[in-house]
């Protein structure tokens, strides 16, 4: 059964011939014959989600583990604007994710006609493509679809497809009418071969060559490149939970080991070259160090993009840090220096100041994130939310065999526990989300869904409010900031999990939180959430201190 509108079998034609095979659909009338296109299509598996802001970032998480594409359609109207968060998401995060809306026709934009707004280009300033379709101009809409999917395939983000339809909507045929062109990306390999031998020489020659990773795929990157960086005593690695990479020498508790620098030990630690690959940085205290105490050269390796984040970038090698690192290499040269040792002696120091600190410090977030991160199930998956969570997780070890990801691109709460269930169903791994209680309770939509998978987990911190406000300079205690910016409530997730079926734990202190844990990963029957119930009024004091407690 195909929909009798030749403009949505050309859309559904030509996703199918590119591979696109995962459609999030939220319901709707305008977009019935998309609708009815997918939904009775063979190639395609289809989700119903009823919520496009969380049907949105489901996609993304999907997108996030597939590496490819994942489509997204909803009807005319305001539904299309709350894709928007997502859409920047992947903006930042080079995801691939193709929005396809369902318009009115021109002709009945901004004469008062219900459900209608203006919708073509609306994601102008974050889209990579916008393909505004006409109803009665097969060729031209066919280029204009080709080239909104291949954009999404090889520039990695997303890309808009504007598709009016004019009623009747719900007619279908038995058989195709139309037979659109598909035009192919041209499938180029990445290739690096600019000369290099002369930045190799600048790296040869500096003493103090800091290596600094964000957000990174796993086992993207060859381990023999890895060793020769971490055994270099002129360099040190600094790596976020979000790099996923390990070493023993590579330093992953950015923040422990920078924050109590003082002026003279930042002039000691400020390096000539820095070198940056992988996606956005979480650490805010690594970003103010280097743009206060810039270093000669910031060279940044990425095959699309290079951000200016700390105001000195004077390289960008467009190509995959591989591809960069095999030809680099050729030409580098160990160099004497104390910097790696230096760096690792503090390194030592601060491991065991921590240990000391966690020994002594009450039930707190801190200690939860202690806990949590030691128990994760090897060979799973992390999703970590924004705000404190992944904050939090900076400051540990996390074992290697697991896969960490958060939604890094933009930064924001809105759509993390959505991300989470949709990288679950798009990976097929065992998957543990680490949400905290403002951020799970603005995206609790992301349950209304009948695609969680059985063994997914969810491990919810409540301290009762937005507690990384109380971390930050200014907070004061008062009925203004416990309002307006921490958002104090007393609610808990109980009663939504019942309503979606989620079994429910919770834990109030170290033992109920470690005998709750055991059960949240001895169970597999049904999706499950251990609520973790923490004080308000504790958990900056002690985390704070920690900071205090380093040196």
């Amino acid at each position: 059964m195909y929909p009798k509108k030749p403009l949505a079998q050309s859309i559904i034609e030509l996703l199918r011939a590119k591979g696109i095979t995962n459609i999030i659909i939220s319901p709707g009338s305008r977009n019935a014959p998309l609708t009815i296109g997918f939904a009775s299509h063979p190639n395609f598996t289809c989700y119903s989600i009823a919520d496009e802001r969380s049907a949105a970032f489901f996609a993304i998480g999907m997108a996030q583990q597939t590496k490819k594409p994942v489509a997204v359609l909803c009807t005319s109207g305001s539904a299309l604007l709350n894709y928007y968060p997502a859409f920047a998401e992947a903006f930042y995060s080079q995801i691939p994710f193709i929005v396809i809306s369902a318009d009115r026709p021109q002709n009945k934009i901004d004469i008062g006609d219900g459900q209608t707004i203006r919708q073509e280009n609306v994601f102008a300033n974050h889209s990579l493509y916008n393909a505004n379709l006409t109803e009665n101009a097969s060729g031209k809409n066919d280029l204009l679809i080709n080239e909104a999917i291949n954009m999404a395939f090889t520039k990695k983000g997303p890309v808009h497809i504007n598709v009016p339809f004019e009623e009747p909507l719900y007619e279908t045929v038995s058989e195709l009418t139309v037979e659109p062109k598909i035009i192919y990306s041209v499938a180029t390999d990445i290739i690096f071969d600019e000369p290099i031998s002369g930045y190799a020489n600048i790296w040869n020659a500096s003493k103090k060559k800091l290596v600094l990773v964000g957000v990174n795929e796993p086992n993207a990157i060859e381990q023999q490149f890895l060793d020769k960086l971490a055994n270099d005593p002129s360099v040190v690695v600094m790596i976020e939970t979000t790099s996923n990479l390990h070493h023993p020498k590579f330093i992953n508790t950015i923040d422990s080991i920078i924050t109590p620098f003082t002026h003279e030990d930042f002039l000691d630690f400020r390096p000539e070259i820095i070198m940056t690959f992988g996606g956005m940085i979480v650490s805010k205290r690594i970003k103010v160090f280097l743009r206060k105490y810039q270093p000669n050269h910031h060279w940044h390796i990425d095959s699309l993009r290079a951000y200016d984040t700390f105001g000195c970038l004077t390289k960008h090698f467009e190509t995959i840090p591989n591809l960069f690192f095999q030809s680099f290499f050729m030409f580098v040269e160990t160099v004497e220096s104390n910097y790696n040792q230096y760096a690792q002696d503090i390194k030592a120091l601060r491991q065991r100041k921590s240990l000391e600190y966690l020994a002594k410090i009450p039930f707190t977030d801190f200690k939860v994130f202690e806990k949590v991160l030691s128990a994760l199930p090897k060979n799973s998956q992390l999703q970590i939310s924004n705000s404190s969570p992944i904050r939090y997780a900076q400051l540990f070890d996390i074992e290697k065999s697991i896969e960490v990801f958060s939604n890094r691109g933009t930064s924001g709460i809105d759509g993390s526990t959505s991300t989470a269930i949709g990288a679950a169903i798009g990976s097929g791994k065992p998957n543990v989300f680490i949400a905290g209680d403002i951020g799970f309770l603005y995206d609790s939509n992301a349950l209304w869904n009948n695609y969680i998978p059985k063994n997914f987990k969810i491990i919810l911190i409540n301290n009762g409010g937005g507690g990384i406000f109380r971390i930050l300079p200014g907070h004061d205690e008062t009925a203004v900031f416990n309002t307006f910016f921490e958002t104090s409530h007393c609610l808990t997730a109980e009663h939504l999990c019942k309503m979606y079926g989620l079994n429910y734990l919770t834990a109030s202190n170290e033992t109920t939180l470690e005998e709750s844990l055991k059960i949240l990963f001895s169970r597999d029957e049904n999706p499950s959430l251990l609520e973790v119930f923490t004080p308000t009024l504790e958990n900056d004091k002690v985390l704070l201190q920690y900071f205090n407690e380093l040196v």
